[in-house]
């Protein structure tokens, strides 16, 4: 992947003449994976003059509409949340257990308990034994006391503590009982438990950051912020040793499972990608994927950027390969931590557009997005 990153960017650049002696091998090999670190900000000195290709990794909160630095998400998602209590505090405290709980079998079977209760209610409404749970009960401890906004949920519902004596003893027992008025609407707590049952967790949007670029002979060259990396200082310090490591290998015979064990390693390196895609006339479309998302994404993304989203097209990777199965993900198809694509339009239906003499528009992007256009540092 380093050597492919330095290369596109060597494409702009006369072609020299390959290295003969060992030396010279070894010599090109690091300056490759010091190109690429460059990219990566892997061995970016301080001070230095490029600006990063984006600012970072943003997203979109469905419940405020708020864009969000990547490492504001989880302070922003419970200050979202506990907002949300104001306007619908059944909803917040169903929102806060199913994304404050990782564990999601636990969180599948405490929802399911929990829906349970409020079923026997709604069926048996008449039974007081199922208007009150025991909170030292061994399943309520086991399956729901564990969940975090799980007792926001029961008051919200309409449930409340009490404190009742234990038949044939001295002592008390912390129960929550349902409110009397809850029984005139039991149909509220029949649409809690569907609630309970299909919210699933709450996910911040991806935000594309959307960009378009006038032509520019810098097109495939990136300069990524640490955001688009899945690696600690300590992983970043051995995968520059590693890739050191890897010049000295590289003539060396690899068995297939030797290739793909590292193919998949270099797979789970990156979160997130920084796509650009060239369209005939020069101008670059830009935006931000999620390095498991599949390829089809992208296609869509630059459909919704066409002036006439019905002209058929062709993604093309490095080296003109065309990127037909759009179920592969980018890291799959290794488009990782970023790549520069080419757009080429279906030969027969622009041969027909053009012999109905229909005036085409200067630029197939949508007028708004070149409104905006940008020009490459």
């Amino acid at each position: 992947m380093a050597a492919a990153a330095a290369l596109a960017r060597m494409e702009l650049k006369p072609k020299a003449k390959p290295p003969s002696s060992q030396g010279a091998i070894k010599n090109q090999g690091r300056r490759l994976l010091a190109d690429a670190a460059g990219m990566g900000q892997l061995g970016r000195e301080p001070g230095s003059a490029s600006e990063p290709s984006v600012s970072g990794v943003y997203f979109i909160c469905p419940l405020t509409s708020a864009v969000i630095r990547k490492d504001e998400k989880e302070k922003h998602i419970r200050e979202a949340i506990q907002s949300y209590f104001s306007v619908d505090p059944v909803a917040a405290s169903i929102m806060e257990i199913h994304t404050f709980n990782k564990d999601r079998e636990k969180v599948r079977v405490g929802v399911e308990t929990m829906a349970k209760y409020l079923d026997n209610i709604y069926l048996h409404p008449e039974e007081e034994k199922y208007r009150k749970i025991k909170l030292q009960n061994k399943v309520f401890q086991e399956r729901i006391n564990c969940l975090e906004g799980i007792h926001r949920f029961f008051q919200s519902v309409g449930f409340e503590t009490k404190t009742l004596p234990v038949p044939g003893q001295d002592t008390t027992e912390e129960y929550y009982v349902l409110k009397e008025e809850m029984l005139t609407k039991l149909e509220d707590l029949k649409d809690y438990k569907e609630q309970l049952l299909s919210c699933e967790q709450l996910r911040l949007q991806l935000h594309r950051q959307l960009c378009v670029f006038k032509p520019s002979p810098e097109a495939a060259r990136f300069e990524l912020p640490n955001d688009f990396y899945n690696l600690t200082a300590e992983e970043i310090k051995r995968e520059q040793r590693l890739r050191t490591e890897a010049v000295e290998k590289a003539s060396m015979l690899r068995t297939r499972a030797m290739r793909e064990k590292e193919e998949q390693r270099e797979m789970r390196k990156y979160n997130y990608t920084l796509i650009r895609v060239r369209f005939p006339d020069g101008y670059l479309l830009q935006g931000t994927f999620y390095a498991r998302e599949p390829v089809s994404v992208l296609y869509n993304f630059v459909r919704e950027a066409l002036r006439d989203n019905w002209l058929p097209f062709e993604l093309l990777g490095p080296g003109g390969l065309k990127l037909t199965d759009e179920n592969l993900a980018f890291n799959e198809c290794g488009l990782v931590p970023s790549a520069l694509l080419t757009l080429a339009w279906d030969a027969a239906v622009m041969s027909d557009i053009e012999a109905s003499g229909q005036e085409q528009p200067a630029s197939p992007l949508k007028p708004e997005l070149l409104s905006h256009v940008q020009t490459l540092s």
